[in-house]
């Protein structure tokens, strides 16, 4: 897992729906080594935007339901929320500077 908020469908709606803050969702498994390659980096971007971005994740195996409600078809995939809505969407694993970029212009 990348983040530390683990994101379900009974937390989806107080955690992503009504968060104030943008929130960067990483749609992972476990199983997942290109999942395990980019969990570093969103450990360290969760640290650095601390208070101003929401990071966490969803574990596709545990959450079919919000992987299926997402279209998620490979893994990882990065969905930013901002208000609430899907804002921005990276499929793969990508650099930091990727990760960074789907959300840095809103904080």
């Amino acid at each position: 897992m990348s983040a530390e908020l683990a994101i379900t469908a009974d937390n989806f709606e107080a955690e992503v729906v009504k968060s104030t803050q943008p929130v960067l969702i990483d749609f992972w498994a476990a199983w997942c080594m290109p999942c395990k390659m980019i969990a570093p980096s969103i450990a360290e971007l969760a640290k650095t935007y601390e208070g101003r971005v929401k990071v966490a994740s969803v574990d596709v195996d545990a959450q079919n339901e919000l992987a299926s409600r997402f279209g998620i078809i490979s893994i990882p995939t990065l969905i930013v929320f901002k208000d609430g809505v899907e804002y921005r969407k990276k499929v793969g694993a990508v650099p930091k500077h990727e990760i960074e970029a789907l959300f840095k212009d809103l904080v």
